[in-house]
């Protein structure tokens, strides 16, 4: 089992899980879940890695924040916490949520960060997601932002009807096991939690103007991995394309939007090699 932590970062405490020993791996994780949507990949990572698996803030069981849930607060929050766990440089893989955090914290501190994994996002208003985009973007990203306080007051006393249907689209049909699931509920269960959860989407054209000023002045440099499966698929990585020096990019098939949780065998597949430093193409 791993070891969970609070750790103070950039003014909030994190609920971080930490498990192994080795070059540290940070995971960051989206919407609706926690630190937990990492378990199945730190089983297998934390064999080689130490890795780093924290509840973004106001997620899970980390601090409520008022406010900061936008793309570069997260970033810093990402930096603080390798910094308090004495971590000069790490890999950092991040996902739906996680994804532009990690993404402004590579390219803003690039020391910090060995290997940059991305997956299942969409890097603001950056071109390439055109197809992606093309009738408009996913129906809760508008209902989420919406009216403050409304789709709280919509969801209170229902959460795990509306976690339920994520898990489920995320894997294709296919759900996660009663105790991860019953987790994601609890930690998205009340008012407190869902507007925590939602000020991420009512953060994201904030997120959208950073990711803008910072490309407009810096290139990607560390290597970089873009993953897709469905719906995101290979958008991306073409968001990536033009500011990265060393980008690869895959398309997991057969596999919904929770690819550590749906496909996890076919995501370590990938990793391994890429966080070795290796090509994960040949491999």
């Amino acid at each position: 089992m791993p070891e969970l932590r609070r750790v103070p970062a950039n003014g909030v405490e994190l609920n971080v899980s930490l498990a192994g020993s080795g070059p540290p791996v940070l995971l960051l994780h989206g919407f609706p879940h926690t630190w937990e949507l990492w378990t199945d990949v730190m089983a297998d990572l934390s064999g080689r890695y130490r890795v780093i698996a924290p509840d973004l803030r106001g997620f899970g069981a980390s601090s409520r924040a008022a406010s900061g849930y936008d793309a570069g607060t997260l970033a810093e929050d990402a930096a603080a916490l390798l910094t308090a766990l004495g971590v000069s440089s790490a890999a950092v893989v991040g996902i739906d949520a996680g994804a532009p955090a990690a993404f402004l914290l590579a390219l803003r501190r690039p020391g910090l960060v060995r290997r940059l994994v991305v997956m299942e996002s969409l890097l603001g208003r950056l071109p390439g997601a055109e197809d992606f985009l093309a009738d408009g973007p996913p129906w809760w990203f508008g209902f989420h932002s919406a009216a403050p306080g409304l789709a709280e007051s919509v969801l209170e006393g229902h959460e795990d009807a509306y976690v339920d249907w994520f898990l489920d689209a995320g894997t294709l049909g296919d759900g996660v096991r009663p105790a991860l699931r019953d987790a994601f509920v609890r930690a998205y269960t009340g008012r407190e939690a869902l507007t925590c959860a939602f000020s991420y989407y009512r953060a994201l054209p904030e997120s959208a103007a950073q990711i803008e000023r910072a490309v407009a002045t810096a290139r990607l440099t560390v290597p970089t991995m873009a993953l897709g499966a469905r719906p995101v698929g290979a958008a991306l990585e073409r968001q990536l394309r033009p500011f990265a020096d060393a980008l690869t990019g895959h398309v997991i098939e057969d596999c919904g939007h929770i690819i550590p949780l749906h496909r996890p065998r076919a995501l370590l597949a990938l990793l391994h090699p890429f966080l070795a430093g290796e090509d994960a193409t040949a491999a």
